[in-house]
Order: structure tokens, then sequence, then C-alpha cells
């Protein structure tokens, strides 16, 4: 038994086809449906029932699993830690970051990241928080991009920039005259929000001092459509200043107005494990990303 074979069990429990575990692990489908094979014969045990249409793991599985998982996570951990004091700054990082801030992030940080740490391989996750956070404390992930704060035990986080939010309007909307938008008209304002799971959803509807969405049967899983949406005469959203000032030019029928300073934003951090033995490598991408001076809409 060896570490590649346990990677190939975890792979086919947790994608339950073998096609695509083998997918997941860069290695034909023979390959790794041999290595199960030898796998099985080793331990004595069947850990698959397959048919033509389903892969299951066996009751003996389920309880196998969780300790190959638990194995692997330790080897990658003592790759990363042996790593980590060779040179923080070489090798990959796997970064995780929300939907709403990656598009409009990330294009800006890589060329100051691949200037200043060359050796640097970021590898790029995307994912709605409670997902980044999971992927984090399973080891996963080495940090992750959010709009939260989830300082705990285990967690900690560094302050990147204050981004604030943006109401987006159609063009013939009563409040498109204005050039600034208060906080007391927002609970008027028809809001469309993100599906559940975004933070930016909660957010938009605290700022709004709502429970729930204006068009509850309208809710977009990502920021263009929402966008696009208010665009089409469906109602308003809260987008972060970052969207807006990362396009060429407005989304066509759609205007943005500022709010009241201080009446709704967030708060971007970068977010790790206290245990993460790279610690340099954080501080040196918040440092990027700092330098970057985003919090000046």
């Amino acid at each position: 038994m060896n570490l590649r074979d346990l990677r190939y069990l975890i792979a086919v429990a947790d994608h339950r086809h073998f096609g695509r575990a083998a997918e997941a692990c860069h290695v034909s489908q023979p390959t790794l449906s041999g290595q199960i094979r030898k796998l099985e014969e080793m331990l004595g045990v069947t850990l698959f029932e397959r048919t033509n249409k389903s892969v299951i793991p066996t009751p003996a599985a389920d309880q196998i699993v969780p300790l190959a998982r638990a194995a692997v996570e330790k080897a990658d951990a003592i790759t990363s830690l042996a790593q980590g004091w060779r040179d923080p700054f070489a090798g990959s990082l796997r970064l995780g970051v929300i939907p709403t801030l990656g598009p409009y992030l990330i294009p800006r940080v890589l060329g100051p990241l691949r200037r200043d740490y060359p050796e640097l391989d970021l590898v790029l996750w995307e994912d709605v928080t409670d997902n980044l956070l999971a992927r984090l404390r399973r080891h996963e992930l080495d940090a992750i991009l959010m709009a939260t704060t989830e300082d705990q035990d285990d967690i900690q986080s560094l302050p990147l920039f204050d981004e604030p939010f943006l109401l987006v309007l159609p063009e013939a909307h009563p409040l498109a005259s204005q050039t600034m938008i208060r906080e007391d008209q927002l609970p008027e304002v028809e809001m469309l929000v993100l599906a559940d799971g975004h933070c930016l959803r909660d957010q938009a509807l605290a700022a709004c001092q709502q429970s729930g969405a204006g068009r509850a049967d309208l809710r977009a899983t990502s920021l263009e459509m929402l966008l696009n949406m208010v665009a089409a005469g469906y109602g308003c959203t809260l987008a972060p200043a970052l969207v807006v000032a990362g396009r060429a030019v407005p989304v066509p029928g759609t205007v943005a107005r500022p709010l009241v300073p201080g009446t709704a934003g967030r708060t971007v951090r970068l977010a790790f494990r206290e245990t993460f033995p790279r610690r340099e490598a954080v501080d040196a991408m918040a440092q990027t990303i700092r330098s970057l001076r985003l919090g000046g809409y």
C-alpha cells in the first residue's frame, strides 16, 4: 500500500465514478481501476460495488476511506512543511476565492505576484465561502480570499482592503437621476440578490434591512447575471465597487450610483489555518494585494 493507492481510493469514493476519479488523479481509467483491484486483493476486502451505472463504497470502504484521507493529509502536511522550510515562496500555493471577488481581483494580482515571486505557483479554486472554509480546514486549500470575518481558534485572517457597494439601477429608475443614494432609500428598492450560499447575498439584504429579496423568484448564481437582469428592468442590485470599476464600459441599460459613505460594503480578507507552515507566503500575498490600493473607490 502506498499514498498513490490511497489517493485513488479517495478519488473513487468522492466521485463515485472510475472515469471521473481517473481524470481527477490525472491517470488513465484502466490504471486507476487496476490499482484499486490490487488494493482490494492486498486488503482482502471489496471496497466498491460496481455496476454499469454506479460505483458504491462498501461498508468496509466507509470505514477505510476516512483513515486513508487522514493519512494522505498528514503526508501532504509533511511535504508542505518541508517545502516551507526550504523556501516559502516556491512551489504551489492553493488559493480559494469567492465568485463575487475572483474574476475582478485575481487578474490584477497575478502579474505582480509573478513578478515578485516567480517560483510561486498559484493554484486557484473558486467556490462559496462555506465550501472554501471546509476545504481550508481539510487542508485542501492553503488560504482563501473572502469577504466575511472567520477568525476562530483554527482560522486566522488578514484584512486587505475595504470595498464599498454601489447601487446598480436601470437607466429609467427614479433614483438613477441622483448622484448618491442614501441609506434610508435602500429598503424601498426592489433588490435582486444572489442565490443562497453567497455572502454577498446576506450583505446586500442586511444593507437594505430586508429578510428576503424583492423578487424571490429571480435569484442569480453570478454577479454578471444579476447585472444583466438589472439591465432588463427586473430590479436593482448592490455590486462591489471592484466589479463596477473593473469594467471597461457599464452593462448597457444600467447606471451605478455610490452610496453615502459608510452605508454598505465589505472587507476583503485573506484567511489561512493558524498552523499553516508557510506564513511568509501568506503575508507576501497580503502585502502584494494591499499594494494595489484597491480600497480607494
